[in-house]
């Protein structure tokens, strides 16, 4: 057996062209476009670099982008002054806090600031909490991502073992629910799990978001199961996932590869999500408050 490639960037593709088609036609009846502001607090490589291409996919689809770039020694009175600016600003339909922020600011206490009709990830708790009671208006991106691309590749869920090794409100527990949603049982796994390959061996779905390469090798799983990895390192200047991708494959049904497979899916998402607030916003007067 040898897996089947399920290619995020792909179906990514297919989805911005849609949202660039969907703005053309707002534009051509003289409204204004989805605008998406991200927030970006300090000197993170990384994070400077996820704030880049997620303003350049906002450009791609001709959505109005907003960038706030703070210093790493920002106040919570003054990041939360700039997130209230943002709920203000008529333009911007989706604000984005980019994560992680230094350790001095209260990421919790910043989130809960954003309007939930602007909460483009998802995180605010009226939003986790519509979620829970299986509402799914505005979910975060890399889960609603990961559920997408599956039922693009027609993976069920109903009745199917799905293991998920992440436990944050990132992209575990909105993970889950969405499962639960979709009538699959779910088991969690995190950094104090016991006999981690105990579980990993019952999936019939298994997705790993640790940042640790190669956790997952062929020994753990059973043949046929489908793997999703929306893990990220950098190893030897190479990125790389949490599978032993080459070996994985061999036994799995379906993998997604890294780069190239849950990433693009969460880019897509953002800007899935921001139009999704703009139509609740401006058409269906729908208000979340």
């Amino acid at each position: 057996m040898t897996a089947e490639i399920m290619y995020g960037k792909e179906l990514a593709g297919v989805i911005k062209n849609r949202l660039k088609l969907d703005v053309e036609r707002l534009i051509s009846e003289g409204k204004r476009p989805p605008g998406l502001a991200t927030i970006l607090v300090g000197n993170n490589p990384a994070s400077k670099l996820y704030v880049r291409k997620k303003q350049e996919a906002c450009e791609e689809v001709g959505f109005y982008g907003v960038e706030k770039i703070l210093p790493a020694n920002t106040t919570q009175t003054e990041l939360h002054e700039i997130i209230e600016e943002l709920n203000r600003d008529e333009r911007v339909d989706g604000i984005l806090i980019q994560l992680p922020l230094p350790t001095h600011l209260n990421t919790k206490a910043a989130m809960e600031v954003i309007t939930p009709a602007k909460d483009v990830d998802g995180f605010h708790p009226l939003n986790m909490g519509k979620l829970m009671g299986g509402e799914e208006k505005i979910v975060a991106c890399t889960p609603r991502g990961i559920i997408t691309l599956l039922e693009h590749y027609g993976i069920t869920f109903e009745g199917k073992n799905v293991v998920i090794i992440n436990h944050s409100t990132v992209i575990g527990k909105p993970l889950a629910m969405l499962f639960l949603n979709r009538n699959a049982t779910v088991t969690i796994c995190h950094i104090h799990t016991r006999n981690l390959s105990f579980h990993t061996s019952t999936a019939d779905i298994l997705i790993t978001a640790t940042g640790v390469p190669k956790l997952i090798s062929a020994e753990m799983i059973k043949d046929g199961v489908v793997v999703v990895d929306a893990g990220i390192a950098r190893v030897e200047n190479k990125i790389v996932g949490d599978v032993d991708f080459e070996e994985v494959k061999k036994k799995a049904s379906f993998i997604t590869p890294v780069p190239g497979g849950v990433g693009p899916m969460t880019i897509a998402t953002l800007l899935e999500n921001t139009f999704k607030l703009y139509k609740l916003r401006n058409e269906e007067k729908i208000s979340f408050q």
